[in-house]
């Protein structure tokens, strides 16, 4: 006789963390909400340097000021150092995020990471085929395919900090995953696509710096000042070979161990991202934005971005294609592989992230700059459609994510619920005997206070009843 069949349960997904990821997430969210809000601000003070009539002509000087030494190749204005130079940092960040990801975090099992990594590529995908059909139809250019397809973590969750919604860690770690993923393909894209003409020697010299670092590292070696001037070395080798200059901080990033070994709290990538984090995430970020989003707002500039095919395939690309991308990814993936969403989430709470997602700033710009090198007319217009369609997709993420957050905010504090006031949030702690155990200690004492507080209130009672008729005698002689 045949063994009854049963089914397989459906996997969840967008569950509860596990602790220890559960802390890493918001270690990181936190340091990037707050550098997203030092981006936003240094975002709309580029666009009032750049558009108030008494200070425009300052913000062109200074952004086109150069300095460094010209026998390096490295006399460069500042907006390309900030561009090409700080960004290093936070593609070097980008670098240890994608390896702690595929080392230990939710990248690492490939079952758990293959509902992320779908909706990051078809939320990449999808806004290129916008652009693209945009284009096509209008007879418009086709170099900015790539525009629209990166997201903006920091500038995301700055939107989130401003309009005070309490999104579930679960959520918050699936929109971080997708920009890791994200960065990731982004870093391709600048690589394959944006490569000029190689100069073999120069990147020959960077590959071997590169070996060095390497090879450092596995030594053990220790210490900034090794480090930091073979860095700064292999960027200005990589910027010289052709290659954008922020492929150097990605491949330093990923050499870096993200495991921790034996007897080690974190791992030495982690603790160099903690150090190196709130440099990228204060510093280089919001002063590269401070030099790119500097755009005019004028009412026909406005005008051109939602009417030349360029700017708004750049626009459909990050409000729609971003949007339909992630969802549709993602409800596909999740149809095909039997996974189930979280009892806790609806669908529609990812449709708001997916929105969300659509906020794509600093690779944007970025990737603006390089499709239209050369156009400075065309580039600033396609970073004003950049700047447009992130708006418009925080005003629908905030409208979507508003409608739930009661639901969130019940979501939160169930996740933080510390009733045995040990750090450990209650709900890590079901299948701990010892956390009963203390539970049990606490509500007995509880049960004692209240005993003793009834018993108190009947004697209070009893003895006031008692009084009752005496004191009603005194009155009129008669029954009280």
């Amino acid at each position: 006789m045949a063994a009854p069949r049963t089914d397989t349960p459906a996997r969840k997904f967008l569950g509860r963390l596990s602790l220890p990821e559960r802390n890493f997430v918001a270690d990181a969210l936190r340091t990037e909400t707050v550098g997203g809000v030092i981006l936003l601000l240094a975002a709309v003070a580029a666009l009032l340097w750049a558009n108030i009539p008494a200070l425009r002509a300052s913000y062109e000087s200074v952004g086109h000021f150069h300095l460094g030494p010209a026998s390096l190749g490295l006399n460069l204005s500042v907006e390309h150092w900030a561009a090409d130079g700080l960004l290093a940092v936070f593609f070097f960040v980008a670098g240890i995020e994608l390896k702690r990801e595929l080392v230990a975090g939710d990248l690492k099992d490939g079952r758990a990471a293959i509902l992320p990594v779908i909706a990051a590529l078809c939320g990449m995908a999808a806004p290129a085929v916008v652009y693209a059909l945009t284009n096509l139809v209008s007879d418009g250019s086709l170099s900015g395919w790539a525009v629209p397809t990166a997201t903006d973590i920091a500038f995301a969750l700055a939107v989130l900090a401003v309009i005070g919604t309490s999104l579930p860690s679960a959520l918050r770690a699936f929109l971080l995953t997708l920009a890791v993923v994200d960065d990731l393909f982004a870093i391709l894209i600048i690589a394959v696509f944006f490569t000029g003409n190689l100069n073999f020697a120069a990147l020959g010299g960077a590959a071997a710096g590169l070996l060095v670092f390497w090879l450092l590292l596995r030594k053990g070696v220790r210490g900034w000042y090794v480090y930091v001037p073979l860095a700064l070395v292999i960027w200005a080798l990589m910027y010289n070979s052709g290659v954008h200059a922020t492929i150097a901080g990605v491949a330093m990033g990923l050499m870096l161990r993200c495991a921790p070994h034996e007897g080690e709290e974190t791992s030495p990538g982690e603790r160099i991202e903690h150090l190196v984090r709130p440099l990228s995430a204060g510093l280089a970020v919001p002063l590269f934005a401070l030099f790119s989003a500097g755009v005019s707002v004028s009412g026909g500039a406005l005008a051109t971005v939602f009417t030349r095919p360029e700017t708004l395939g750049v626009v459909l690309g990050l409000v729609v294609g971003k949007t339909v991308g992630i969802f549709g990814g993602t409800w596909l993936a999740a149809r095909f592989t039997r996974a189930s969403l979280s009892e806790d989430l609806a669908w529609a709470d990812l449709f708001a992230v997916a929105t969300l997602a659509g906020i794509g700033f600093t690779v944007s710009l970025l990737i603006g700059e390089l499709a239209f090198d050369g156009d400075v007319a065309l580039t600033d217009e396609v970073k004003a459609s950049v700047l447009a369609g992130s708006l418009i997709a925080a005003i629908l993420a905030t409208v979507l994510l508003k409608i739930r957050n009661a639901r969130y905010l019940k979501l939160c504090e169930s996740e933080e619920r510390d009733d045995d006031l040990d750090g450990i949030p209650d709900v890590y702690e079901q299948d701990d005997p010892a956390y009963h155990l203390r539970m049990a200690e606490i509500l007995e004492r509880k049960a004692a206070e209240h005993r003793r507080l009834a018993e108190a209130r009947t004697a209070e009672r009893s003895g006031g009843l008692a009084e009752v008729p005496g004191r009603a005698g005194e009155e009129d002689g008669g029954p009280a």
